[in-house]
Formats: structure tokens, C-alpha cells, sequence
């Protein structure tokens, strides 16, 4: 499983970080749209699940930051011949930093908005028997103490189906 799991966060960062279509391309988009809206551009995209507190703790936070990484995987063998068919599904955090609360929702909310646009224009064939169908589920959390004294967290949820 190890190979499919990092097959697919691989590809999903690289859908992140594209240059002309990622994540900081619609960041600069919805700000030129919306004036109130000052994020700065993602500094962190990894495949990584470490929470809020382990990252600061050693060192390694930098925000606004996307983490990427599976939450499980369904093997529901659909297609008796094959190793693999099922579903992967995968996490996209949003992790965002301010010094105020002011503005710290919306803030998180427009990251979170890139993400879904770029999963929205991601639909369809991913090669190597995976599919995207374009759904995906965002949950929110609270914020907290952390990074530049208020951190939210918020996660982006999605399945791929994969036949291998």
C-alpha cells in the first residue's frame, strides 16, 4: 500500500505547487478579487501528518502551510483480477498563522477556497487507473494558541478511485 499512498500524495503535491495552476496562483486571484483578503503566498507544502504543536516544537513550522497526507484506504475489490480496487482518500490541511484574530477565518477560508478550486479543475483521469470525481468534504477547528500567537487548522478531504 505504501505505493499507491505515496504515488497519490506525490501527485497531489504536485498539483499544489504548480506554478501556473497551483495553489498560489488562485491565492493571488481570489486577493486581486478581494481586497480585504491579505494572505501571504503558501511557504510550506509537505507530506506530512505531524500536528501543531510536534512541528513547533521541533523547529519545523513555517505558515501558511499545506500538509498532505492519506487517512485511509478501502480495498473493495471491485475488480476480482486486479491487486488493488478501491479508494485512497487523502487529506489536504490548511494551517495559517496570524499575530490578530482579526481576519484570521476569512484568511484561513480563502487558502482553503484555493485548495478546492484547484481540486474542482483536478477532476477526471489522474493515470495509472486513478480517478478523481471531484467531491471533497472541508472541516474547520477552532482557533488556538500557536505559530504567530493564533493558528486554524482546517482540513480538506477526498477519495480517488484506484484500480491497479
Amino acid at each position: 500500500m505504501a505505493g499507491i499512498t505515496g504515488t497519490l500524495t506525490a501527485q497531489t503535491i504536485e498539483l499544489l505547487t504548480s506554478a501556473a495552476s497551483g495553489v498560489n496562483a488562485r491565492i493571488a486571484a481570489i486577493e486581486a478579487n478581494d481586497q480585504l483578503l491579505k494572505g501571504a503566498g503558501v511557504r510550506a507544502i509537505a507530506a506530512q501528518n505531524v500536528s501543531v504543536e510536534m512541528a513547533e516544537s521541533a523547529g519545523q513550522a513555517q505558515y501558511p502551510a499545506l500538509l498532505v497526507y492519506c487517512t485511509k484506504v478501502e480495498n473493495l475489490v471491485r475488480e476480482k483480477s486486479r491487486a488493488f480496487s478501491g479508494r485512497v482518500h487523502l487529506t489536504i490541511e490548511v494551517r495559517q498563522t496570524q499575530e490578530k484574530l482579526h481576519l484570521i477565518e476569512q484568511n484561513t477560508e480563502m487558502y482553503v477556497d484555493a485548495v478546492c478550486a484547484l481540486l474542482g479543475d483536478s477532476c477526471g483521469d489522474w493515470g495509472d487507473g486513478t480517478q478523481y470525481a471531484g467531491g471533497y468534504q472541508v472541516s474547520y477547528e477552532a482557533v488556538s494558541k500557536g505559530g504567530k500567537n493564533f493558528v486554524q487548522r482546517a482540513k480538506v478531504n477526498f477519495a480517488l478511485e484506484v484500480s491497479e
